[in-house]
């Protein structure tokens, strides 16, 4: 089965450019990613903090399935509602430090929108191993969670 969320990188740069389009208004896509409620089921997370707003910061908590908890955190850089969101992301605890994540929201038609998301990682060799540990269908996954719940709140 084809994934929807596409994922493209290119050799040697430390980027990955991610692309999905959603059956959903635009106001909606955006809603799903900053409104904690949404986020912490179509991400399978609980939202600790989401200030969805400039200077904002966030923070959630998975639970893997032996009990562990993980932690995610970042800070909001840029917030332009149904629009870009740029922030920083970081998962606790493990090798890949701080990323740098660009949301651009683009509305297609009244029922469909798109998201681009631009993601840089310090080196090639983390966005590399990132690719490695299943991030695409991950993400993939994720949106279609996505696609799922906010559908039902149209």
């Amino acid at each position: 089965m084809e994934q929807k969320t596409k994922i493209n990188t290119e050799d040697g740069k430390q980027e990955l450019v991610i692309t999905r389009e959603f059956d959903l208004p635009l106001e909606l896509l955006f809603k799903a990613y900053v409104e904690p409620d949404i986020v912490e089921q179509w991400m399978g997370t609980k939202v600790l903090k989401l200030e969805s707003k400039k200077h904002g910061s966030y923070q959630f908590e998975t639970t893997d399935p032996r009990g562990n908890k993980h932690g995610f955190n970042g800070v909001i850089h840029e917030f332009s509602p149904n629009r870009k969101i740029i922030r920083t992301f970081e998962m606790e605890n493990t090798p890949f430090g701080v990323q740098l994540e660009s949301l651009e929201f683009e509305k297609l038609t009244d029922d469909t929108s798109k998201l681009n998301m631009h993601i840089v990682y310090r080196s090639v060799a983390l966005r590399d191993q990132m690719l490695q540990i299943g991030f695409a269908p991950g993400i993939n996954m994720a949106h279609n969670r996505l696609q799922d719940i906010a559908s039902k709140l149209k």
